[in-house]
């Protein structure tokens, strides 16, 4: 007799969600019968090249992680479009918009984040958008067709409200629509999680010459306009005007549906170092979650947390999860900016330094008793992930600081090379592929293209 398979329903076809049954499937196959209930029409796409679809270089199929097909073809059952109303714990079931009822022995959440909207007037008008997912930025095309956002058409403009990562994708994307685009930040700097005074102001340079306005210190108090934005006033009493306004200051974690099953939640689903909730039967993932005290918004955190669930729900219990140092890099071309783990000056760190102004060229390390803290490159990156390598692995650098900042990626006497790299370096953070992974599927599988 067949022995009847466990039931697992996976909530959130995003990255974190798709990873995990990618993970699942890897790893054990035929244990489970998976359910896939994702609240948007396309599933498991790279949300960190969206602003690339915005701008029309790419579209979702090309950004998709996996083809619709493959699902089927691993007897998924997936529900695209679907919205999950309820959570049943004492019937182990997911409860649908439509009535429909999905029964589980496992249950991953996998609901993602929300983006904040600051409660200002006007917040609500017509041509106020966020930029999340790809319904975001239809909306957004929608808007510069129907009101005619253009540099061409005088007193058109657009504003990108928040200078972090996204909403300088999001302006530079702007921008190449012929959008007349302003970023407005609260900060006295650019991406100030990231960069110090010194980059942030090279960043700022090059921004506004490929056509980009900033303004910096600006708190925005309303929305202005009737029906539709007309224009972003802030709290010194100027304005600026805008018949397109993007908010991207940030996003919390989507607890809703977790606390309406009474799932202990506090800024995020508390999950174990497992990524189990307080029910053991209910498991979270990505930018939903709360570990440790700590939410999380990065990709390579997010596909962590995937694989250590999987691994949990494969049956192998090996893995746990803990907070590593995150990379970030800016995707907007011409700027080339890289910056990982601490680099706020906070902790008192001492660093190592060059800078030449004339080239924008920068480069600052953070080091704490000969271990690197912080990375910060911009204009030349391409020792990013190397001295990243380091930076996780907590290498004692003291033998090679005066070359640190000069040719680690060359392999010079002494210099770390890519073959000394630790498996665990990332090689690609859209994706979270490590140099093993990279190696494995050389070896292992024969692989040798993207």
């Amino acid at each position: 007799m067949k022995q009847k398979r466990e039931r697992l329903v996976v909530v959130g076809g995003g990255m974190a969600g798709a990873a995990c049954v990618d993970e699942v499937v890897e790893l054990e196959p035929g244990k489970y019968d998976i359910t896939l209930l994702s609240g948007e029409k396309n599933v498991n796409y790279n949300r960190v090249l969206l602003a690339q679809v915005l701008r029309g270089e790419t579209d979702v199929d090309d950004i998709s992680m996996r083809p619709g097909q493959w699902y089927a073809d691993n007897g998924i059952d997936l529900h695209s479009g679907c919205t999950v109303t309820g959570i049943d714990r004492r019937r182990k079931c997911v409860i649908t918009g439509t009535g429909a009822e999905f029964e589980y022995d496992r249950l991953v959440l996998a609901t993602g984040s929300k983006a904040l909207m600051p409660p200002i007037p006007g917040i609500a008008l017509e041509g106020v958008v966020c930029f999340r997912d790809i319904a975001d930025s239809d909306k957004i095309k929608a808007i510069i067709e129907r009101t005619g956002v253009t540099k061409e058409k005088s007193g058109k403009r657009a504003a990108v409200i928040g200078g972090g990562l996204l909403g300088l994708e999001v302006a530079y994307s702007l921008s190449t629509m012929g959008v007349a685009v302003t970023v407005v930040h609260l900060e006295d700097r650019l991406m100030e999680r990231q960069v110090d005074i010194v980059a942030a102001r090279l960043l700022s340079a090059d921004l506004e010459e490929l056509g980009v306005k900033v303004l910096l210190g600006k708190r925005s108090t309303e929305i202005l306009g009737s029906e539709s934005a007309e224009g972003v006033k802030f709290s010194d009493g100027t304005s600026i005007e805008a018949d397109l306004v993007v908010m991207s200051i940030g996003i919390r974690p989507n607890i809703e549906l977790a606390a309406s099953a009474n799932i202990y939640c506090e800024r995020g689903v508390v999950v174990s170092d497992v990524m189990q909730t307080y029910d053991p039967a209910i498991y979270a993932v990505g930018e939903c979650v709360q570990h440790r005290g700590k939410t999380f918004g990065l990709v390579a955190s997010v596909f962590e947390q995937a694989r250590v669930a999987a691994n949990h729900l494969a049956g192998d219990s090996s893995l746990y999860f803990t907070d590593r140092p995150n990379s970030a890099r800016l995707k907007v071309p011409g700027v080339n900016l890289y910056s990982a783990g601490d680099v706020t000056g906070k902790a008192g760190y001492e660093t190592i330094e060059y800078l030449d102004k004339t080239a924008g060229l920068y480069k600052r390390l953070f080091i704490s008793q000969d271990r690197i803290k912080g990375v910060l490159l911009y204009g030349d990156v391409i020792d990013g992930p190397e001295l990243f390598g380091l930076l996780v692995e907590e290498t004692d650098i003291s033998s090679r600081r005066s070359r640190l900042l000069f040719g680690v990626a060359g392999g010079e006497a002494g210099v770390l090379s890519v073959k000394d790299l630790p498996d665990s370096t990332i090689v690609c953070g859209c994706n979270g592929v490590t140099k093993g992974h990279i190696v494995e599927a050389i070896e292992k599988k024969g692989l040798f293209t993207r």
